[in-house]
């Protein structure tokens, strides 16, 4: 039973949504998630779990009532709410969790990239990440079916923690479709950018990653014809960024690049192979490849490196090989499992290739 004083609580709560909220009936997942104080990954976990019955637009688009969204106030799910501001921050309750895996400076968290409170802000000095691009993937853990809008809207709340972990110096390597095509042509890279620099980050530069295993296509939109033509670009994006200062003083100075490296890596075309989601077990791996340049170009031996959206685990692979510290969170166990297993075998088969070839 709710004492007088939590009910007054839960009353007054439900009042001051109301009122922001200017008396709606349906609400969108970001209004949803700012009616209950939440995030919005809450808000498509509370629907996994059957806590909240939204109805779906034509377009796809999550429509929630507010009978429902008050239903989930009284429960009581949320023990604070949060203060309301002219441009309300979308945020969860932070926790510490034990580490799911940790081996000397390599740390694995099975945890929801938002919600985990054990990075301490202003002391990581690259983050390399490749965050789900939402294109129907079928992870076990994430909805990578949002609209459009509220993919946006993710994007922003983790771009901003990200921001807030760095260093004055941290840099960024984020690995993003230049564009996407299905369900509708939206410009991921120009609108994550855009988000990533009304946040604070500032703009260095852009590396186009080739793939290489494009598969084949027919004809897209009309074929032969100035009707409706589309242009599709085979191609990846890793965009740079920086926190507030470029020039990067260091722990210790110490470089571990070769020239070869320097000379063929600051050239802003990659050309290498993705990674076989077959092999590996995840439904969108990268390669580690990709994080290896990115940690040797752009931080110093013993430098700490954060990746937000761990997946199989190959930003961690890539830390071992290079002698950097190494956190990763991942929301999903199974892919936890999978980068843990890769850290214990594949990063001794690396280390032994590199020490061969290196003879």
């Amino acid at each position: 039973m709710k004492s007088g004083s939590e009910k007054d609580r839960i009353a007054n709560a439900i009042m001051k949504k109301t009122t922001m909220m200017e008396h709606k009936a349906v609400y969108s997942t970001s209004e949803a998630a700012c009616y209950l104080g939440v995030s919005r990954s809450t808000i498509y976990r509370m629907e996994k779990r059957g806590l909240l019955s939204p109805v779906k637009t034509s377009a796809g688009q999550r429509r929630f009532s507010q009978k429902d969204l008050d239903k989930c106030l009284r429960r009581g799910r949320r023990p604070e709410i949060p203060p309301v501001t002219e441009s309300p921050v979308l945020y969860e309750a932070i926790s510490k969790v034990e580490p799911y895996f940790q081996q000397g400076s390599i740390s694995i968290y099975n945890a929801d990239f938002l919600r985990i409170g054990n990075i301490e802000e202003g002391t990581i000095d690259l983050i390399v990440t490749s965050p789900p691009y939402n294109v129907g993937i079928k992870y076990s853990s994430h909805d990578d079916k949002m609209s459009y809008e509220d993919y946006l809207h993710f994007t922003r709340e983790w771009l901003n923690k990200c921001y807030r972990l760095a260093k004055e110096d941290g840099r960024f390597c984020l690995n993003i479709p230049l564009d996407k095509n299905k369900g509708g042509q939206q410009s991921v890279c120009a609108d994550i950018t855009t988000i990533a620099k009304e946040v604070g980050w500032k703009y260095h530069a852009t590396i186009v990653w080739n793939e290489q295993n494009i598969s084949r296509r027919t004809a897209w939109g009309s074929w032969l014809s100035a009707s409706a033509p589309y242009v599709i670009a085979p191609v990846e994006v890793i965009v740079v960024l920086y926190k507030n200062r470029w020039k990067k003083l260091g722990n210790n100075g110490k470089s571990d690049i070769t020239k070869d490296e320097f000379m063929e890596w600051t050239n802003g075309v990659w050309n290498f192979m993705g990674e076989s989601k077959r092999r590996i077990g995840h439904p969108a791996p990268f390669p580690v490849e990709l994080p290896r340049r990115c940690i040797k170009l752009f931080t110093f031996v013993g430098d700490t490196v954060l990746d937000p959206f761990l997946g199989s685990g190959s930003t961690l692979i890539a830390c071992v090989l290079t002698d950097r510290k190494g956190i990763g969170v991942e929301i999903d166990k199974n892919y936890c499992d999978i980068a843990k297993e890769r850290l214990i075998k594949e990063a001794s088969i690396w280390q032994s290739k590199l020490i061969r070839e290196a003879r």
